[in-house]
C-alpha cells in the first residue's frame, strides 16, 4: 500500500479561524478528514503532521525517508525563505507536491517566491481546501507514472 505523508507548516493549525477571507473557513482537521476519505478511496495510507517549528518539520521530512512514497507539503510562510526545508526535501528524494490554500502569486510580493518549488514535483495554489485534494491526486498520478 502506498503511503503519503501530509506535512503542514506554521500557523496552519489556526485554519478556520485565521483570516478566513484568505484561507477559508475549514479547519485543518476538516481538511485532513477530507484527505483521509480520498486516501481511503484510493487505497493508500496517509499520515498527518503540523508544526509551527521549522526544525520539527525538517525532522519529520527526515523521518519520511524509507516510510513514505510521497509528501504533500504546505510549508506556510517557510515557503518563501526556508532553505533548510528545501534542502530536507531535496535530500529525502521523495516526490513532493507543494500546496497552498491561497494563490501566493497573486498576494504580497514577498509571497511570490517559493524556495521549495524547485525541488518539488509540482505546486498547487489558490484553490482553498481543494488545493490539498488536487495535490494528493497529482501526487498519486506522479507515483503511478513512476511505476509505469
Amino acid at each position: 500500500m502506498k503511503s503519503i505523508w501530509v506535512i503542514n507548516g506554521p500557523n496552519l493549525n489556526l485554519l478556520g479561524f485565521r483570516e478566513p477571507g484568505i484561507y477559508g473557513s475549514l479547519s485543518l482537521q476538516a481538511i485532513e478528514d477530507n484527505l483521509r476519505k480520498q486516501a481511503d478511496l484510493a487505497g493508500i495510507g496517509i499520515t498527518f503532521f503540523q508544526s509551527n517549528h521549522e526544525g520539527a518539520i525538517i525532522d519529520r521530512i527526515h523521518e519520511v525517508i524509507g516510510l513514505a512514497d510521497g509528501i504533500l507539503l504546505n510549508p506556510g510562510a517557510l515557503t518563501h525563505y526556508s532553505y533548510a526545508v528545501r534542502d530536507a526535501i531535496s535530500s529525502a528524494r521523495i516526490p513532493t507536491v507543494e500546496v497552498h490554500l491561497s494563490n501566493i502569486h497573486a498576494r504580497e510580493e514577498f509571497r511570490h517566491t517559493s524556495v521549495i518549488a524547485p525541488v518539488a514535483v509540482g505546486q498547487i495554489a489558490g484553490f482553498g481546501a481543494a488545493s490539498y485534494t488536487l495535490g494528493l491526486s497529482a501526487l498519486l498520478q506522479v507515483l503511478d507514472d513512476q511505476e509505469g
